[in-house]
């Protein structure tokens, strides 16, 4: 085997793998060997940059909120308002579960998103969870700007929409959202989100 890069290179080479494996073959292909066989590394080479099996899964995860939250901010920014900004938002977060299914699931694995042990180096920087908290941000600021003078709480209403948002990306890609419409057809998912949208925000005035 030919020498192994450094540290950071290999770090990277690692969860790129990890990316590779989750897009092609699900969560489930996520095992220590097969990252380490995809990166080109020895079996044991995870073990000396990650301290955990979770804390490499972490690192997977954190790509997949980086990707997320890149498409975010290149749809919102072209639109012209706030509520167009906020339609783009619910829709690319919706295209994102269906499009990268498995990096969503482990993006909001429970066992991953709630342990500071799987911090970024096993300890001592910030937990996965942390990393919904722009979008979150986004949400809400986009939210308040939409029900301007309507509450005071745009927090809880952005929450509410996020987990409609969720929903119908879980719902949907269990099928079960299609099995109960009686369609899978791409214009009843556009006509979910935009269900959601005006029941957090009321329609868009004609």
């Amino acid at each position: 085997m030919s020498q192994e890069p450094d540290t950071s290179s290999l770090r990277e080479r690692l969860i790129d793998a990890g990316v590779e494996l989750v897009l092609t073959e699900g969560t489930a292909a996520l095992g220590l060997r097969e990252i380490a066989r995809r990166a080109g590394v020895s079996h044991g080479a995870p073990r000396r940059y990650f301290p955990t099996h979770h804390s490499l899964l972490s690192a997977i995860a954190r790509r997949g909120f980086a990707d997320l939250g890149a498409r975010v901010a290149a749809t919102t920014d072209e639109a012209a308002t706030p509520r167009a900004r906020l339609d783009a938002l619910a829709r690319t977060y919706v295209g994102y579960a269906l499009e990268r299914r498995g990096m969503f699931e482990l993006m909001f694995r429970h066992d991953l998103l709630d342990s500071e042990k799987h911090a970024t180096g096993g300890g001592g920087g910030p937990r996965l969870r942390e990393s919904t908290l722009p979008m979150f941000g986004l949400f809400t600021g986009l939210v308040a700007h939409c029900r301007a003078g309507e509450d005071d709480r745009p927090d809880v209403a952005a929450a509410a929409l996020w987990a409609n948002l969720h929903g119908i990306a879980q719902l949907w890609t269990s099928e079960s959202l299609p099995l109960a419409l009686g369609t899978s057809s791409p214009e009843s998912l556009d006509a979910l989100v935009t269900a959601a949208l005006d029941a957090h925000l009321g329609p868009v005035n004609p």
